[in-house]
């Protein structure tokens, strides 16, 4: 063999690797990307499974806030059925769940017998 067909040999066998390892590398970045949009939709779940039990322990106190507790339960419902993955309109979902639960704090603000409440105070630490 001569040399050119040897270097042009050495250079096709580089280029290969390089292309074999920027392709493992770009199917790594995708399931890193994937696995941290999975990551997220589980915390979403597990915020969304404690809303109830915050509904609840507010329900007691303040009975006649009933439309506040209404609005937070509708955006709960709307937030779950928004499908998982990036999306506007996952994000405008949790934006209003946001809102909905930043009135149900202000709630417990107006009662300081809920707002002492450590059941309260564990939930709320916890969707945070």
């Amino acid at each position: 063999m001569t040399p050119t067909i040897l270097i042009i040999l050495g250079a096709v066998i580089l280029i290969a690797i390089w292309v074999i390892a920027m392709y493992n590398g770009l199917v790594r970045g995708k399931n890193r990307t994937d696995e941290s949009w999975s990551d997220i939709d589980v915390q979403l779940k597990r915020r969304y499974d404690l809303i109830p039990n915050l509904v609840e322990t507010v329900k007691g106190y303040a009975a006649h806030e009933k439309t506040t507790l209404d609005e937070v339960i509708t955006a709960r419902n709307r937030a779950m059925s928004v499908t998982a993955g990036p999306s506007t309109a996952k994000a405008e979902a949790e934006t209003q769940l946001a809102g909905a639960l930043k009135s149900v704090f202000a709630l417990s603000e107006a009662y300081p017998d809920l707002k002492a409440n450590q059941k309260l105070f564990g939930i709320a630490k916890r969707i945070d």
